[in-house]
């Protein structure tokens, strides 16, 4: 499934088994899903795939009411998935939300003059400012305009001492 061919027929792309490529193409990502999630809910799951110990076939069961067999309720069942949705949090959505605020703020606080650094490298002086474009001289007479989103930082200093 995963080298699969490709050939065109019919009018038609066709993987190497005759189905059409857009189903090809799920069956790969199942494929490459389908192992992680195995593994969560097995890292995940309560105790053992069972509820109970091993009852043989025609017996009746009678529950326990001892509090050491039973599967943990309520919240207790959602605790795994709250930490990790924590860890989560704090280890990756909080510190990108604040990299993004910050660079916001930078860009909100751009002004003619300042010496800057782009998204692709380009080291510049701010020559001109829209709402959405700024304008930025990247050597003598050589200006370029390019969208405010994709300046990378302002230039502490003086460009000439960076290079």
């Amino acid at each position: 499934m995963i080298g699969s061919k490709v050939s065109i027929e019919n009018g038609g792309v066709m993987c190497d088994d005759g189905r059409p490529m857009n189903i090809c193409s799920k069956f790969r990502l199942v494929w490459s899903v389908l192992p992680v999630s195995i593994l969560t809910l097995l890292l995940f799951s309560g105790s053992s795939w069972a509820d109970g110990a091993a009852v043989p076939a025609g017996t009746s069961v009678i529950p326990a009411a001892s509090a050491a067999g039973q599967q943990p309720g309520g919240w207790m069942a959602f605790a795994p998935f709250l930490l990790m949705f924590g860890v989560m949090y704090f280890l990756v959505l909080r510190p990108q939300q604040k990299k993004m605020k910050e660079q916001q703020q930078m860009i909100a606080a751009l002004k003619q003059g300042d010496e800057i650094v782009t998204a692709s490298g380009l080291l510049g002086k701010v020559t001109g400012l829209t709402e959405k474009v700024v304008t930025v001289e990247i050597a003598q007479d050589v200006r370029v305009k390019m969208l405010k989103s994709q300046v990378s930082q302002v230039v502490k200093g003086s460009i000439k001492d960076l290079a």
